[in-house]
């Protein structure tokens, strides 16, 4: 991959269990998406890898290019203050428009045996959608059951793991969410 600026090219970092809709947001700006792990140090350096101009956590950790790669919540915040300045629809309106599907939030379970759940995990969803092992497990459903996507890591530091789920509806979101949390604390 190469730095943002070489060829044209604007590369964004986002973390994998941000929102889908992140991903498209960057894609519509004419910007190339690139995700990753989760953690700040991680973010930081596939920003110095491809010379990203912008990293963002789900966390609300944001990364500017132009401010030294520095963790600046108020510099995200000003901009975000000035797109609000920009247009007319009131500020409910203005944020739904950005917050399309349904989100779980990070879900966090006490588990004596995590190995053990995981396979559980795997087990149940084998035929039932993508895995992808960047961070943890992500699980991405296959397109005839409708969008839905999953996360599930392990602490590095307590003996946990951590759901994410996020699905086109509410419903959906809700059913994948508590199949996943059975499996985990079972």
């Amino acid at each position: 991959m190469r730095a943002s600026g070489e060829t044209g090219e604007v590369y964004v970092i986002h973390n994998l269990i941000t929102s889908r809709y992140v991903a498209e947001a960057i894609e519509a700006s004419g910007a190339i998406p690139v995700r990753t792990q989760v953690g700040h140090s991680l973010i930081k350096d596939r920003m110095r890898e491809t010379g990203a101009v912008f990293g963002g956590e789900h966390s609300a950790h944001y990364y500017f290019r132009d401010f030294w790669g520095a963790d600046n919540g108020m510099l995200a915040a000003m901009h975000l203050l000035a797109e609000f300045g920009s247009q007319d629809a009131p500020l409910s309106e203005f944020a739904a428009s950005y917050d399309p599907y349904a989100l779980s939030g990070e879900i966090n379970s006490t588990v004596a045996d995590v190995p053990a759940a995981y396979t559980r995990i795997v087990d149940a969803f084998t035929a039932r959608g993508e895995f992808d092992e960047l961070d943890g497990l992500t699980v991405v459903g296959a397109p005839d059951e409708g969008f839905w996507w999953f996360n599930v890591r392990p602490s590095n530091t307590e003996p946990l793991l951590r759901l994410n789920v996020e699905a086109a509806t509410e419903p959906q979101m809700a059913a994948i969410r508590d199949e996943v949390l059975a499996l985990i604390r079972r």
